[in-house]
């Protein structure tokens, strides 16, 4: 049978390449079309509210955050504006009305973005962590190019599909391990995360994803767009080659049914050991509450996250489940660590 060549990518095999193919070292692929289509038609999905408004009205942003203040504002899913040391961050922006390749069908958003794209701050810095149509908006990419040119940092075979739409925007191409050093104290490190790519059914895991280290003068940020806990194997990787961290962005929703979904997906406990694993002072949790893409209910992950942080004996203000428009100012002070002892500051 002919192999089908990659359209995105083309570079030499490595730990995590075949050559034509991203993978997960020791990993698990995704489910094929069979149990697709098992999950789809097994029932079990729990309705969601046509709307599922946020309790905070959208903000519009001060222009910068300095010194040793870090903020995070919830735009909506995985979309986070991250504001330190003078810069500027956006994450996986999607402002489109539907995650999906289609205007008329696809998950469409449940509650409005918690900052108008227009009042956005100037941006410096996008991550894209990886294609999914939840992740990756090129309309949302165009619009931020036009009236902001920030710099966009994205994983290997992603910019590919950045330029059809945005040919002239400036990308930073990384693999696992690579950094890019911004100055004035501001370092990105691209890691690994347990998870896979794709666009449409023919180019599956054809485009790399990656979680994202920030270092920064006012402490460490690691930003995870999307991951199956993998045994936590990527976490305690992470603590030891960077942490601890001042602040982790960690995924808790889309998470059921587990069969199908716990190789890709980490559920609220598993995001919870996720943070201790890495010794994160702090989470911002994402990913849920905004686009319908798996059977739990609207409100689950969230009450699931309050019973893995009870029975953790971690401060529930700690992993705060963000909503739109919920601006999180990241406290500096003296923290207790993810096992409940005292120390001193996280960077």
């Amino acid at each position: 049978m002919k192999k089908t060549p990659n359209p995105y990518y083309q570079g030499p095999a490595s730990d995590h390449f075949d050559g034509t193919r991203f993978f997960n070292p020791g990993g698990k692929a995704p489910k094929g079309a069979a149990d697709l289509l098992r999950w789809q038609f097994g029932g079990g999905k729990v309705r969601w509210p046509t709307h599922n408004p946020s309790p905070f009205a959208p903000v519009r942003p001060e222009a910068s955050v300095e010194g040793e203040r870090l903020r995070v504002t919830m735009v909506g899913h995985a979309t986070l504006l991250i504001q330190v040391h003078g810069v500027n961050i956006l994450t996986d922006p999607v402002w489109s009305h539907r995650a999906s390749p289609f205007a008329f069908a696809g998950p469409q958003r449940r509650n409005a973005p918690g900052i108008e794209l227009d009042d956005l701050p100037p941006i410096d810095i996008v991550l894209v962590t990886h294609n999914h149509y939840d992740h990756l908006d090129v309309e949302t990419m165009a619009a931020l190019h036009e009236e902001h040119g920030p710099r966009i940092v994205t994983p290997l075979g992603n910019d590919t599909i950045i330029r059809r739409t945005v040919p002239d925007a400036e990308i930073t191409v990384v693999d696992w391990n690579d950094q890019v050093d911004f100055g004035d104290g501001i370092i990105l490190h691209a890691e690994p995360c347990h998870h896979w790519s794709a666009r449409g059914s023919r180019d599956r895991r054809m485009a790399l994803w990656a979680a994202f280290v920030v270092e920064t003068p006012a402490g460490k940020i690691y930003h995870v767009g999307d991951t199956g806990f993998h045994d936590g194997i990527n976490y305690r990787a992470a603590r030891e080659k960077h942490g601890p961290f001042r602040l982790a962005n960690l995924p808790f929703g889309a998470y059921e049914p587990r069969w199908f979904m716990q190789d890709q997906h980490q559920n609220p406990e598993e995001a919870v050991r996720g943070m201790i694993d890495c010794d994160a002072a702090h989470v911002a949790g994402h990913h849920w509450g905004t686009f319908r893409l798996t059977d739990e209910g609207v409100d689950e992950p969230r009450l699931a996250l309050e019973r893995a942080l009870d029975a953790a004996g971690i401060a529930r203000s700690r992993f705060r489940p963000m909503r739109p428009g919920e601006v999180f100012d990241v406290p500096a002070a003296i923290a207790a660590s993810a096992q409940g002892t005292e120390r001193t500051r996280h960077w």
